[in-house]
């Protein structure tokens, strides 16, 4: 992830080193999947089991969508620290060169907030000129690689 990273930023003229990448979704996206399955299968389960089954796959779905769409972020983001920047960009692959970039901003004058939560951690980008705040979940599974990114904010 790191070297995809580094790749996107060199094409974008950026000379800076990559120094952790995590795998991050926007804030409530977990738990949009959550109540949307809560949702869905009650409303299918009116209907018999199997009813029941297919709500709680829709319902899951369409609450994780809902709550990405509703955070103006990608589904799915590749968060890469330097130095001095935070950069976020559009991209599920772990593997393969970012596509657009989301957001970028300086590390000085950020505060990195950490939540932990049963499933996630909970990540907040926060400037403290504006009070703004980027938020994102990334998963506790290593391959996510979030815990990375975290350490390297929070030192």
């Amino acid at each position: 992830m790191v070297e995809a990273v580094q790749a996107a930023l060199v094409k974008r003229g950026v000379d800076e080193k990559v120094i952790a990448v995590g795998q991050f979704n926007p804030r409530g996206h977990s738990g949009g999947l959550f109540v949307g399955g809560l949702t869905g299968s009650e409303a299918g389960g009116a209907l018999g089991e199997v009813a029941g089954d297919v709500g709680l796959a829709a319902g899951s779905l369409a609450g994780m969508r809902a709550a990405d769409a509703a955070s103006g972020l990608p589904a799915w983001m590749l968060v890469g620290v330097t130095d001095a920047t935070v950069y976020g960009f559009a991209g599920r692959s772990r593997r393969a060169e970012p596509t657009d970039l989301v957001f970028q901003v300086p590390r000085a004058g950020l505060t990195a907030k950490v939540h932990q939560r049963v499933n996630v951690r909970v990540l907040e980008l926060i400037d403290d000129d504006s009070g703004s705040t980027i938020e994102l979940e990334g998963n506790r599974i290593p391959l996510a690689h979030t815990k990375d990114v975290i350490e390297v904010l929070e030192s």
